[in-house]
């Protein structure tokens, strides 16, 4: 028999090294043997629980053993807690997948990628559909913000191959899968995959916590649609009816209605919601969030958190290059849309403002600097994007 390496292994089935070795000590792939400190795996060997494999569709008695979808969807995620109370409420999630998994998002959303991508990958072949689903999307973004952009392709085309797949037709699972899979391309500014289950089937679906994260994909998704007053009153709506009470949705429809009113140039509505996203989140480091939107926020990380927080801002700038540099590696080549890469975050901030018609005045005022200062920042944007005029930044610039 002819045998490859565990490095082979993975290259060949897309994932980490060390994902393939536990694989191996755990016996779950047929016919590995072990040559003194190495492992040899057949050839031939298929991967461990891939869910693309072809699936014969469930008899009703496999149905009925199959534990409900969507109940342990992203279990932090779908948790009320009070600020500053993350960790109790993690710990207080039976010892298991569920609470790993919350582990993995708190790490995710409290801008540790590293750790999150490490706990989600032991979770991406998983029996159960919701660990399994919460495990790639997780480990997806966890990968982007490391460079990873090849193991972050592999788990979004496993959400996809999941969200496609026909053997399993269980409502919930279909409204978890299709949620699932709607976050990692409306995120990504993707189009959405084809087939796609209707939004009026999917939401009643899903658990309270991840409906109000649903709600925020679907206000980010009429964003980007530049809807600006019908994605702002949808945001509103969802905090309005009880997502304030899970502060990770809460603090993303927050930074929503932020987007929203900077494109509507009501900055005053949008500081409200900034500081309300910032009051959630600040008591438990969930900044990832601020890091992750800074582009679409319009200075206002400039204008609000920098003079107040000027340690927590440097945190989230830095949040802001990790996540983005590896967000363009999807996005940019997927959609042929060239948005810049080689500004820094004020730089970007100015000129995202400059593309939408503000005046070097009113942006120095937003942003605590001097119109010289925003001159400045705007010539240099145009020099290395290589254009002439402000009018042609929009073509660099995120929706």
């Amino acid at each position: 028999m002819e045998y490859i390496t565990v490095r082979e292994a993975a290259e060949k089935w897309k994932i980490s090294e060390r994902l393939a070795q536990k694989y191996c000590a755990q016996g779950r792939i047929e016919g590995v043997r072990k040559f003194g400190v190495s492992w040899g795996i057949p050839a031939d060997a298929e991967k461990p629980g891939d869910p693309r494999r072809e699936r014969k569709a469930p008899s009703v008695r496999d149905t009925r053993r199959r534990p409900a979808c969507g109940k342990g969807l992203m279990p932090l995620l779908n948790t009320p807690f009070e600020p500053g109370r993350c960790m109790d409420s993690i710990l207080k999630i039976e010892e298991g997948p569920q609470r790993a998994i919350a582990c993995s998002e708190y790490h995710y959303f409290s801008g540790q990628p590293e750790k999150a991508a490490e706990e989600a990958e032991l979770y991406l072949t998983h029996p159960e559909a919701d660990i399994r689903l919460s495990a790639c999307l997780i480990y997806a973004y966890a990968n982007l913000s490391i460079g990873q952009i090849q193991l972050a392709r592999h788990a979004l085309m496993e959400v996809k191959a999941m969200s496609s797949a026909d053997g399993d037709t269980a409502p919930e699972t279909r409204a978890a899968s299709a949620f699932i899979a709607s976050a990692a391309s409306v995120l990504l500014h993707l189009p959405l995959p084809e087939g796609m289950v209707p939004e009026e089937e999917i939401l009643p679906l899903l658990p309270p916590g991840v409906r109000s994260f649903a709600l925020y994909v679907r206000a980010h998704f009429l964003y980007l649609q530049k809807e600006y007053e019908k994605s702002v009153g949808v945001a509103e709506a969802a905090l309005a009816m009880g997502a304030r009470d899970y502060p990770i949705p809460a603090i993303y429809l927050h930074l929503a209605a932020v987007m929203d009113y900077m494109s509507l140039r009501q900055p005053e509505q949008a500081q409200r919601h900034l500081l309300a996203a910032w009051e959630l989140a600040r008591p438990d480091d969930l900044i990832e969030g601020f890091g992750e939107h800074h582009g679409l926020l319009g200075g206002m990380l400039e204008a609000v958190i920098k003079p107040s927080w000027p340690e927590d801002f440097k945190r989230i700038i830095a949040i802001t290059y990790r996540f983005s540099a590896g967000w363009r590696k999807v996005h940019n080549p997927d959609t042929g849309h060239d948005v810049a890469d080689n500004l820094t975050t004020t730089e970007f901030a100015a000129a995202m403002l400059a593309a939408r018609g503000w005046t070097n005045q009113e942006i120095g005022q937003h942003m605590n600097i001097s119109p010289h200062t925003v001159k400045r920042y705007i010539s240099t944007a145009l020099q290395k994007l290589d254009i002439s005029h402000r009018q042609e930044l929009k073509k660099y610039m995120l929706k």
